[in-house]
């Protein structure tokens, strides 16, 4: 307990004797990598609460604050969300999969749209891990509301909200620690996400009733058509690799309903070689495409990227639940 109390008193003094100093300067120009940056109070705010946290920083809290935040990570979601399309609801999968790339399609443009810096480009002394690109709102922040968010809606359970939130706020908390986003590019990223969970509680379930009427040219017709438009709207890499895994998913779920009768349930044992045989062949497409990509300077990197996340999303949607029921890995 006394430790406790001397690592929070020490917290609050670092934060109240940077403030002192920065009093009369309610903003400074910071020299960076990337150019000069005039920093606004708010900002000056956040990087001082950082160096504040980063007081009590250590190898074990930095490799846990790293392990935690890997949860917000590409590849993290690479695994997540497959898994609940072929181990625990087809449904849930599918509905929070295109949820979650049209919410990063979203961050993608805020970002752009604000063109902040990160906290280590004012001052490297805080980077305890690496990234690239804006930072505003963050997106381990706001994405991790919409995935979590999203499984405890589907749950109702009140142990399942307990776990989310902590993930939620854990998540977005490593960020801070990490030196990668200010506070504020957190708190913007858990709001953004509420609102987005609120608008999807809300109307997902008409649009899931409407699309369920068409016939699937035009299911078709819109996996394809609106990602590609939302692509043209905002064109760029990391769209590229939201609308492309987006428009991969929605052709895969449209045929997959139409030919393939496929069911999660099944014995413990076809659970786990679903999603080994599935995982493995998610991230072979995802290394091995990676491997014969042209570079980021070809006119056709965008195409191919988009293409490539393509495949990854109807792997997820389509060829694997195809190939569990072919080898009768699933629940008929």
């Amino acid at each position: 307990m006394k430790s406790g109390l001397v690592l929070t008193s020490r917290i609050v003094y670092t934060v109240w004797q940077t403030e002192s100093e920065n009093q009369d300067e309610p903003s400074a120009k910071i020299k960076s990598a990337g150019g000069e940056y005039r920093v606004e109070a708010i900002l000056q705010w956040g990087l001082d609460l950082i160096i504040a946290i980063q007081q009590v920083h250590g190898l074990a809290l930095d490799n846990f604050f790293r392990a935690v935040t890997f949860m917000g990570e590409e590849e993290f979601y690479l695994l997540l969300l497959p898994m609940l399309f072929w181990c625990v609801n087809f449904g849930l999968g599918a509905r929070l999969a295109i949820f979650f790339m049209l919410s990063l399609w979203l961050n993608i443009g805020l970002k752009d749209l604000f063109h902040q810096p990160r906290p280590f480009e004012l001052d490297q002394t805080v980077m305890l891990s690496s990234t690239r690109g804006y930072g505003l709102p963050s997106n381990h922040a706001q994405s991790a509301v919409v995935a979590w968010g999203s499984i405890a809606l589907w749950g109702r359970k009140t142990w399942l909200w307990v776990v989310a939130v902590g993930l939620m706020i854990l998540i977005g908390f490593s960020r801070v620690y990490l030196g990668v986003h200010f506070p504020t590019d957190v708190l913007a990223g858990w709001a953004i996400g509420v609102l987005l969970l609120v608008i999807y509680s809300a109307v997902e379930p008409v649009i899931s009733k409407r699309l369920a009427k068409f016939n699937i040219w035009l299911q078709m017709l819109l996996a394809l058509a609106v990602p590609v438009a939302l692509l043209l709207i905002h064109p760029g890499i990391y769209t590229a690799t939201a609308m492309g895994t987006l428009a991969g998913i929605g052709l895969g779920l449209a045929l997959t309903r139409r030919y393939v009768s496929f069911n999660v349930g099944g014995l413990w044992w076809h659970y786990a070689v679903r999603f080994i045989i599935g995982s493995a062949v998610v991230f072979a497409l995802y290394r091995g495409l990676k491997i014969v990509s042209p570079g980021e300077e070809s006119a056709f990197y965008m195409a191919f990227r988009f293409l490539s996340y393509g495949l990854v999303g109807a792997w997820a949607s389509l060829g694997a639940p195809w190939l569990f029921q072919k080898l009768k890995l699933s629940k008929r």
